[in-house]
């Protein structure tokens, strides 16, 4: 099956705003040396760890991305099962796009500074954007759902918008009608366009990194690395501190090679030793007492540099217990804001519903109104065409005998009643029009509600953002 295009074409829009490579990539099949991947490592970490493996063949270079994925990018799976070696080996584009997307997750975990998301176009942000939550989503599984996902095909952009805005695979957020809404996806549904509520287009890439989701993955990612960090340094002084044991042991067995001589020293020269042999154990003291005293500077060095170790331990234990609190009290508030954004979500719904049954109602009620108007209006015309009619024709009476206007008396009472049933529809049409304002009223106010209810889940978006800015900071 072929690769996502869309998805491999954001991901190499990717790897070159990196600037690691003179020309802009173009095709997957340009990654198979791996020397782009070396060197965007290289620039994550600015360290010079990978300049040596440029000039290694392919096997150990492959074996250098291999290591690195294993250490820094901290799945449950090995790196060896997500990415073949023997796949890189052979070229192919589905495990280059692997690698990819891993070192694309990494960086934006790990960079302080993200850079200007804005330098990519909408489309390849939202695509990026889509893989970044992919990888959160699938983390557990990422070794089964990772293939079939840079292998989807794109469906048709007609019917590709959601309402989370992305675009060509399953929306990052279902609609607002679902009761069990997650997280993420209720602190986006009102940050991206509507049909109701029409928006210019926002950086999906900067949307998902001010999620809670992705604040609290960077926030665990920063954890772990202070953890190891301290674990290596903890090895290293436990290695110290094993020297300086070391040490102590070798000045002691000294010192007492030095009073040894010493007295030896002491008792020839009782004896009256030759000068000659004399000189030769000052000799030997005087060189003990030189690696006696070199020993010990040793010693002092490896005691001064275990201080340092030890005060910085102490500071990333200060750091790691304050992450550590920092994480606890987001996560508290995140579970707080959570729970008032179901509530705000359940009874906008249940509002949606009612106004929308009560709209149809309304609507229902007054085009039976209006109808209602217009047959009255039909009929009043008809009976006004009558009414001029028999009006003539009294006026003609009127120069008629009065037995001819005795003759035509029933036409006058006929003309009376619909003088009266005119009179009785113009009444009729006016308590109409009454109806028809009140219905408008009541539309008006239900619209208003609605807005309402849109404003303040606006603004327990802003504040949810608002903590997460802080869970960043």
């Amino acid at each position: 099956m072929s690769l996502h295009g869309a998805r491999v074409a954001a991901l190499l829009a990717w790897v070159n705003s990196t600037k690691v490579c003179p020309d802009p990539l173009k095709d997957l099949s340009q990654l198979q040396d791996c020397s782009v991947f070396i060197r965007i490592i290289h620039k994550i970490h600015g360290s010079k760890e990978g300049e040596s493996v440029l000039d290694q063949p392919l096997p150990e270079r492959i074996s250098f991305i291999h290591g690195f994925l294993q250490k820094h990018c901290r799945h449950k799976l090995a790196a060896e099962n997500l990415v073949s070696a023997q796949k890189l080996l052979d070229g192919e584009e589905l495990a280059l796009a692997k690698v990819a997307v891993l070192l694309l997750y990494h960086t934006s975990m790990s960079c302080k500074n993200p850079g200007d998301w804005n330098e990519f176009d909408y489309k390849t942000q939202v695509e990026l954007a889509s893989i970044l939550k992919f990888v959160l989503d699938n983390e557990e599984c990422l070794n089964e759902n990772l293939e079939p996902f840079l292998q989807r095909k794109a469906e048709p952009s007609s019917s590709s918008m959601s309402s989370s805005g992305f675009e060509e695979h399953p929306p990052l957020s279902p609609l607002p009608h679902k009761r069990d809404v997650r997280f993420l996806e209720l602190q986006k549904i009102s940050s991206f366009p509507s049909t109701n509520l029409p928006s210019t287009p926002s950086s999906p890439m900067g949307d998902i990194m001010q999620t809670p989701q992705f604040q609290l993955r960077r926030l665990k990612e920063q954890l772990v690395f202070e953890r190891e960090n301290r674990e290596e340094l903890e090895a290293e002084m436990a290695q110290n501190h094993k020297l300086v044991m070391e040490k102590d042991a070798q000045i002691t067995m000294m010192q007492q090679r030095i009073d040894r001589l010493v007295k030896l020293n002491e008792k020839q020269a009782e004896d009256q030793l030759e000068p000659k042999e004399m000189e030769e154990l000052r000799e030997k003291n005087e060189s003990l007492v030189g690696r006696l005293h070199e020993a010990f500077r040793q010693c002092q060095d490896l005691k001064t540099e275990k201080a340092q170790m030890d005060r910085k331990i102490s500071k990333l234990s200060e750091e790691n217990g304050d992450l550590s609190f920092k994480l606890r009290e987001i996560a508290s508030n995140m579970v707080q804001l959570q729970r008032a954004l179901n509530e705000l979500s359940e009874e906008h719904n249940t509002a949606m519903a009612q106004s929308e049954e009560k709209q149809r109602q309304l609507e229902k009620e007054l085009h039976a109104a209006l109808q209602d108007k217009k047959c009255s209006e039909e009929k009043i015309e008809i009976l006004q065409g009558k009414i001029s009619l028999l009006e003539d024709q009294l006026a003609k009476l009127e120069e008629c005998s009065t037995q001819e206007k005795g003759e035509v008396m029933g036409d006058v009472l006929k003309l009376e009643e619909l003088k009266q049933e005119v009179s009785s529809l113009t009444a009729k049409g006016m308590r109409l029009e009454e109806e028809k304002q009140q219905l408008d009223s009541l539309v008006t106010s239900l619209q208003s509600s609605l807005s309402e209810s849109h404003r303040a889940r606006e603004r327990l978006k802003r504040d949810l953002q608002a903590r997460a800015a802080e869970g960043q900071a």
